[in-house]
C-alpha cells in the first residue's frame, strides 16, 4: 500500500465525509441526482463504494447534504456582504448582489444549485430544497432589512442570474441584443 493510500485510510470520518461531499458536489453538478452514480462519486473521492455508504447511508442523503452545502454557502456569502455593507454604510442588497455574482463564477456551485431545482420531482428532495430556499429568503429579509417588494425583486433577479450564468449569456451579450436587454433590464 502506498503512503498516500495508507494516509487516506487513517483519515478521520468527519474529514473523509468532507472529501466525499466535495467529490459528490462535483459529480452531482455535472450529472444531477439521477444521472450520477455513487460509484463515480466514490472513484472521485478515492474510496470504495461500500465505504461511501458507511458515511452516507444513501445517495439521496449525500445529494441532500450537497444541497444544504450550496444554500449554506450562499447564505454565508450574503451574511459577509451584509456585514461589509453595514461597516461601509452601503446598501446591503447591492453588496449582497455583487457578492452573489462573484459566487456564480464557481460553476460547480451554480450547476449543483440548478441540479437541486431539477431534482424536485422527488418529494423528499423538494422538501429540502423548499426548506433551504425559505431559509435563504428569510436570511435576505433579515440581513438586508429591505421592504418585501425589494427582497422579492432581489431573489427574482438572483434566479435570472442563475439562468444567465448557466446559459453563459454574459459571454454572448456583445453579439445578441436580446441578451443585453435581459442582463441590463433596459428596453430594446
Amino acid at each position: 500500500m502506498s503512503p498516500s493510500a495508507r494516509a487516506r485510510t487513517r483519515m478521520p470520518a468527519p474529514q473523509r465525509r468532507e472529501e466525499i461531499l466535495e467529490a459528490a458536489l462535483t459529480e452531482f453538478a455535472a450529472g444531477g441526482y439521477h444521472g450520477t452514480s455513487t460509484d463515480a462519486i466514490a472513484r472521485r473521492a478515492g474510496i470504495s463504494q461500500p465505504y461511501l455508504f458507511r458515511l452516507f447511508a444513501t445517495k439521496k442523503e449525500l445529494f441532500v447534504a450537497g444541497i444544504e452545502r450550496c444554500f449554506a454557502r450562499t447564505a454565508e456569502t450574503f451574511r459577509i456582504a451584509a456585514e461589509r455593507a453595514a461597516h461601509e454604510g452601503a446598501a446591503p442588497l447591492e453588496l449582497m448582489g455583487r457578492a452573489y455574482i462573484e459566487l456564480l463564477a464557481d460553476r460547480r456551485l451554480l450547476h449543483a444549485q440548478m441540479q437541486a431545482y431539477a431534482a424536485c420531482s422527488d418529494p423528499e428532495i423538494r422538501a429540502v430544497v423548499r426548506r433551504c430556499y425559505g431559509e435563504l429568503y428569510r436570511a435576505v429579509e433579515r440581513l438586508s432589512g429591505a421592504a418585501a417588494v425589494e427582497v422579492r425583486a432581489f431573489v427574482a433577479q438572483g434566479m435570472l442570474l442563475n439562468v444567465a450564468a448557466s446559459l453563459e449569456l454574459p459571454e454572448v451579450a456583445a453579439d445578441e441584443p436580446w441578451v443585453r436587454r435581459v442582463l441590463s433590464g433596459e428596453a430594446g
